[in-house]
């Protein structure tokens, strides 16, 4: 989930960069993030199936306002959809209500396929609109925008170094992984083997601690003193004002859709 999250516009929408993104991307980042937090409340707040049908086709509709490619972005949207596939095939066999059918002598309730469904639906409707309005950010972007928006500013350099250097623990791992292949290592169910991962683990620590040591005496050799230098100001539009009240308007008529159809 954090993977997907962190990809920025060249990683979901190719190399188009800001211009394959359409009409999403010159909003302000401050107003796209609010939108998505207010956004996946309200639709985590519903339970109606016509309502989340709704919000559903709403962020289909916010994936064709920001013009990403349809194939790779539901393709991660099925990587997510992996997690709870179990869960949601096994709810309507440990919910009680009345039977639908029945598989090897266990019986799958009305009640609880309602449920599954209903899971399905918020999970794929907020993980969609977070990934057009909050995954095409780039993490610097994302970064001060957090950052305006009155974020601790611990939390705010946390995240930033750590979309920053989480590749880089990754090849990490991947050069100590290719040194024991080298010296003839070969995974199995026993001591020598848990042992080696052991290892493996406290190295990348350790090696973490140590170009962490080093990244912090570079910056401070290039003037760092703890606060974030933003690189740029943000300025509300018309466009941002537009979006912010289509998208509250949009809620809105949520809720009202949820007591008109439950």
């Amino acid at each position: 989930m954090a993977h997907v999250l962190s990809q920025g516009p060249e990683g979901l929408a190719g190399h188009g960069g800001p211009s394959g993104a359409g009409w999403i991307v010159p909003l302000d980042p401050r107003v796209r993030i609010l939108g998505a937090c207010v956004y996946g409340i309200a639709v985590a707040a519903l339970s109606g199936l016509v309502a989340l049908s709704v919000a559903l086709a709403l962020s289909l509709g916010l994936l064709a306002l920001s013009r990403l490619p349809l194939r790779p972005t539901l393709r991660r949207m099925a990587m997510m959809d992996g997690f709870i596939f179990f869960m949601l095939a096994l709810l309507p066999f440990t919910v009680p209500g009345d039977p639908v059918f029945t598989l090897w002598g266990f019986a799958a309730s009305w009640q609880g396929l309602g449920q599954a469904v209903e899971i399905a639906l918020t999970a794929n409707a907020v993980i969609l609109a977070l990934m057009v309005l909050v995954g095409t950010l780039e993490p610097v972007t994302l970064g001060h925008a957090l950052y305006r928006l009155r974020c601790p500013e611990r939390l705010v350099h946390l995240l930033m170094f750590t979309l920053r250097y989480i590749e880089v623990l990754r090849e990490e791992y991947l050069r100590l992984r290719a040194a024991m292949k080298l010296r003839g290592f070969r995974p199995g169910s026993n001591w020598h083997s848990y042992r080696s991962f052991g290892y493996l683990l406290g190295m990348i620590l350790v090696r973490a601690i140590e170009r962490s040591e080093r990244i912090l005496e570079a910056m401070k050799c290039r003037g760092f003193s703890g606060r974030i230098v933003l690189l740029r100001e943000f300025a509300l539009s018309r466009r941002d004002w537009v979006f912010g009240a289509a998208l509250l308007g949009a809620v809105a008529g949520l809720f009202v859709l949820e007591r008109t159809w439950p």
